[in-house]
């Protein structure tokens, strides 16, 4: 009995592993919009990486003139600041969230017809070549975040 649960448990493990998606998935991707029109937007989203590790090194839409990678950084005196990334570790299996006060993307030049709700494509390329895309839902600067 015992070597029969054994074989099923190494079984269903195995399987899990080759569920696992081969690339990083994007999810839970959303922006928000600026206080002060033509300032740049933020977004955030959560990678689930793929089988093999991976280094985030662009982010791009077809919405925006230019996004960068950045992160918070808290210094002395409760003092916040941002500097720019040009790499994220991706692990294999891991998770990495981009979130307000964290890792985020900055979104500049987003096209003034964007509001609340609407969709906004971004496209994530890895060192390999790679890419994974997702929407983004977006809200307003004052709004709850979706997620």
């Amino acid at each position: 009995m015992n070597r029969c649960l054994l074989a099923f448990a190494s079984l269903l493990l195995l399987a899990g592993c080759h569920m696992r998606s081969a690339e990083p998935k994007v999810s839970e991707a959303w922006v928000r919009l600026p206080a002060v029109a033509g300032q740049p937007a933020a977004a955030y989203f959560t990678i689930r990486g793929g089988r093999s590790a991976k280094s985030l090194v662009r982010m791009e839409s077809a919405l925006a003139a230019k996004t960068e990678m950045h992160q918070n950084m808290h210094g002395m005196q409760g003092m916040t600041s941002m500097a720019p990334l040009d790499h994220v570790d991706v692990p294999a299996g891991g998770i990495v969230q981009f979130k307000p006060g964290g890792n985020h993307a900055m979104l500049f030049g987003l096209d003034p017809a964007i509001k609340p709700g609407t969709a906004v494509p971004i496209r994530l390329g890895f060192s390999d070549g790679t890419t994974a895309e997702a929407e983004a839902k977006t809200v307003g600067a004052g709004e709850d975040a979706p997620y």
